[in-house]
């Protein structure tokens, strides 16, 4: 990895022993310690949100997200890209602003060796995707691993996702030479081989690897073809393991869920697409999904954008995105619609978007690019909504506490 990718640990304030640069200081709903109350101060930029709705039964924690230009971003205005925490009353209480050229992704709190860490993707943008490290730091902000899948390959922003057994599933995007006169393209065409990799972090050895094109067909994809540009076919955009520990895959341009034996690597089965394994019932077809994860062996939760922004809608008419959850009837071979959560204003989601499931019954979600972040119960009530300039790629809502070294100065 180039050495401008690296976070180097002067610039995490590790060499002064304190708060990460940028006015960043320690947070937490269960309090916070601030090791220099100077630093606490945040400039007045806008890089929190707008409340809508705040009302009784929404969980507690902090938002967890990236302002700024992201590798998924459709937009033409580029911004500075930065890591943020803010309270559910839209105060940033934690910033880092990355160096100009870099973004970042999927800023979150997740579990390594029994502790809550803070984990993210950071690197350069690059056609929809990211050139990049994904990061794991502790409660001093200390980055305590740096990892990417290993060889020539980089981490892609779409997905990090920690494991409880210390396993890091992540997402890479390598471009390879391949005949694509299947679909009307050149024999000697270029194509991203979207590649899912399960790295061990305490050893970062590559575990397990799962590539595209060794088990799809480039002619599964509808995606179009542009002479002179790498082909995008499959758009990986989410990796989760299922309880059996298989890995639920997300391809956005297959508008498919690909179930992937993590010891063979041999497709279990696909939901939706064009070779569904599943029969769909009313309600379950998606489009251009993101953000797949199997909570038990019978059900997937994902974010169905149903719309992508340079093709318009999937189907006829305009579908709102949503978020859903869908039962699997493996014997039977058929899909149902067990719940469609839609935003009161029948948002329209051109790119990004997550769905997260939280501990008491909640659902929170980043609605991409469509500036909205919200929060349902399980009966379907908004109890949080904010406005979100410019959207993130993913929102999350965590407890956190931080503990920032004291600065020797």
């Amino acid at each position: 990895m180039t050495s401008e990718l690296r976070i180097s640990r002067r610039q995490l304030g590790v060499a002064t022993g304190g708060i990460l640069a940028g006015g960043l200081i320690a947070v937490g709903t269960r309090g916070h310690k601030s090791a220099n109350p100077a630093a606490s101060a945040v400039s007045p930029q806008s890089l929190g949100y707008t409340i809508n709705v705040d009302q009784p039964g929404g969980a507690p924690g902090y938002v967890f997200f990236v302002s700024g230009t992201t590798a998924a971003h459709l937009g033409n205005v580029s911004r500075p890209c930065v890591l943020v925490v803010a309270d559910k009353a839209g105060h940033v209480v934690w910033q880092r602003e990355l160096p100009a050229g870099e973004t970042a992704g999927n800023l979150r709190v997740q579990r390594y060796r029994g502790k809550p860490v803070l984990t993210w993707w950071q690197g350069r943008k690059q056609s929809g995707h990211g050139l990049g490290a994904s990061y794991i730091a502790d409660e001093h902000y200390n980055v305590i691993s740096t990892l990417t899948p290993g060889g020539e390959l980089s981490s892609d922003m779409h997905e990090f996702r920690l494991t409880p057994d210390g396993r890091a599933l992540i997402t890479s995007y390598p471009e390879v030479a391949a005949d694509l006169t299947a679909i009307g393209g050149p024999r000697d065409g270029r194509v991203y081989n979207c590649t899912a990799s399960v790295v061990d972090v305490a050893t970062k050895q590559t575990l397990f690897q799962w590539d595209a094109l060794s088990h799809i067909p480039i002619s599964d994809s509808p995606a179009r073809c542009t002479a002179g540009q790498t082909f995008d076919a499959y758009h990986m955009n989410s990796i989760a393991m299922d309880p059996a520990g298989n890995l639920v895959i997300s391809m956005r341009a297959l508008s498919t869920v690909f179930n992937v034996d993590y010891r063979t690597g041999a497709i279990n089965w696909r939901l939706g697409g064009k070779r569904s394994t599943f029969a769909l019932g009313d309600g379950v077809e998606f489009a251009y999904q993101h953000d797949v994860e199997m909570p038990d062996a019978a059900t997937v939760t994902l974010f169905d954008n149903h719309y992508e922004g340079s093709r318009g809608h999937m189907g006829d008419g305009s579908v709102p995105t949503s978020l859903k959850w869908i039962h699997l009837d493996v014997a039977a071979g058929r899909a149902s619609l067990v719940r469609a959560q839609r935003h009161p204003g029948d948002l329209s989601v051109g790119a990004m978007g997550n769905l997260q499931q939280l501990p008491g019954g909640n659902t929170f979600s980043g609605w991409g690019t469509a500036e909205h972040i919200s929060e349902f119960t399980a009966g379907g009530e908004m109890v949080f909504d904010a406005s979100l300039p410019g959207g993130t790629y993913r929102a999350f809502l965590d407890e956190w506490t931080g503990d920032p070294v004291e600065p020797r100065n």
